[in-house]
C-alpha cells in the first residue's frame, strides 16, 4: 500500500500551515498588532522619557528610554508573528529579524521582515524530527536576510515620503491640513493602525499636528454623536479608547462616518495655520487614546518654545472641544435629513 501524502497540493499545505495570503491578514491584522508592539515599547517609552525629563528622574531617561528604543523592532516582530498565529519557536526566533529590520529600515522594515520570516518559519515548523533546530534556523536566517535586503530602501522611502508630506504641509498648510487630517483620521477608525502609519512616516511638526486633530475628530466625534445610543460607557470607550469599534455600524450605514470626517476636514487646516499645532511621530496617530496625543502635543509644542497658554488652548480647543461641537453640529444635520437614525451607532458594551 502506497504511503498517503501528507498534503494533497500546495493550497492544502498553506491551509494546514495557516498561511493566508490576504489583505485582511497582512495589512489589517498585522498592522493592528504592530501598533501594540509600538505602544508597548517606543510610544510608552517616549512618554516615560518625557516624564523623566520633566522630573529629573534619570532612571526613565537613561535606562528605560534607550531600552525601549532598542526593543521596538523585536516587539513589532513578536506582535506581527502573534497576529499570524505563529508557533512558539517562530514567535521567539522572530525577534532577531525584527531587531535588524527596525535598525535598517525603521518600523516598516521590522514589519516586512517579520511578515516574511514568520510565514517561512510556519512553513517548516513541525516538518522534521529536528524541528527545534530547523524552525529557528529558517526563521532567523530569512528574517535577517529580508531585513538586510529591503530594510535600507524601505527606510529611505518612508523617510522620503514623510519629509515630502511635511514639506508639502509647510508649503500648502490649508490643503495638506485637510488631506492629512482626513486620511489619518479615517485610518484610525479603520481596523488598521494610524499610529503605525505616522511612526513609519516619521511625521512631526505641523503634519503631525494635523494628523492628531483628524484622529481626535474621529474619536471625540463618534463618542459625542453616539451618546444617545451608548451613554457614558460609549463616551469613554470611544473618546479614550478607539472609534474603531464603530466599524460594524459604518458597514451597515456609512453615513454615520460623515460628521467626524467632515469635522476633520474643517479643523485640520486650523491646526496647521491658526493654531500651528505640532506633535511627535509616536503620538501623532493616537488621537485621544489614553490622552497620548495630548501628551505628545504638549511635548512637541513645548520643545518648540510655544507658550504654555497657547499649548493648553490649542489642545483643549482643537483636540477636544471643537471636534465635539463641529461633529455634533454636522450629525444633527444628517439626523434631520434622516441619513442617521437612532440606534445606528449602538454598541454592545
Amino acid at each position: 500500500m502506497a504511503k498517503q501524502k501528507k498534503y494533497d497540493n500546495f493550497k492544502d499545505f498553506l491551509n494546514k500551515k495557516d498561511i493566508e495570503i490576504s489583505v485582511q491578514r497582512y495589512l489589517i491584522d498585522a498592522l493592528k498588532y504592530m501598533a501594540f508592539g509600538l505602544f508597548g515599547t517606543l510610544l510608552m517609552g517616549s512618554i516615560l522619557n518625557q516624564i523623566g525629563v520633566l522630573t529629573g528622574w534619570t532612571f526613565l531617561t537613561e535606562t528605560i528610554w534607550p531600552a525601549a528604543k532598542v526593543m521596538t523592532g523585536p516587539a513589532i516582530a513578536v506582535a506581527v508573528a502573534w497576529a499570524l498565529n505563529a508557533p512558539p519557536l517562530v514567535l521567539f526566533s522572530i525577534t532577531i529579524g525584527g531587531y535588524l529590520g527596525n535598525e535598517l529600515g525603521g518600523p516598516a522594515g521590522a514589519l516586512i521582515a517579520a511578515l516574511v520570516a514568520t510565514e517561512c518559519g510556519k512553513a517548516v515548523a513541525g516538518e522534521t524530527k529536528i524541528d527545534i533546530l530547523v524552525t529557528p534556523f529558517v526563521t532567523i536566517l530569512i528574517g535577517a536576510f529580508v531585513a538586510s535586503l529591503i530594510g535600507p530602501p524601505i527606510g529611505n522611502f518612508m523617510t522620503f515620503l514623510g519629509n515630502l508630506i511635511m514639506w508639502a504641509t509647510e508649503q500648502q498648510p490649508v490643503i495638506m491640513g485637510v488631506v492629512i487630517a482626513v486620511i489619518v483620521g479615517i485610518v484610525l477608525t479603520l481596523p488598521i493602525s494610524s499610529a503605525a502609519l505616522c511612526i513609519m512616516l516619521n511625521l512631526t511638526g505641523l503634519a503631525a499636528g494635523a494628523a492628531t486633530v483628524g484622529c481626535c475628530c474621529q474619536m471625540v466625534g463618534f463618542a459625542v454623536q453616539s451618546f444617545k445610543d451608548n451613554g457614558v460607557g460609549g463616551l469613554a470607550a470611544q473618546g479614550l479608547g478607539t472609534s474603531m469599534i464603530q466599524v460594524p455600524n459604518i458597514i451597515k450605514n456609512w453615513k454615520i462616518w460623515i460628521p467626524p470626517t467632515v469635522a476633520s476636514a474643517i479643523l485640520g487646516p486650523l491646526a496647521t495655520t491658526v493654531f500651528q499645532m505640532k506633535n511627535t511621530a509616536v503620538a501623532a496617530g493616537m488621537g485621544t487614546c489614553g490622552l497620548v496625543g495630548q501628551i505628545g502635543t504638549a511635548m512637541a509644542m513645548g520643545q518648540a518654545g510655544d507658550p504654555v497658554l497657547q499649548i493648553v488652548l490649542s489642545i483643549g480647543l482643537l483636540q477636544i472641544i471643537l471636534p465635539a461641537i463641529v461633529t455634533y453640529g454636522i450629525y444633527h444635520i444628517c439626523y434631520r435629513k434622516k441619513w442617521i437614525k437612532d440606534g445606528d451607532m449602538a454598541l454592545n458594551l
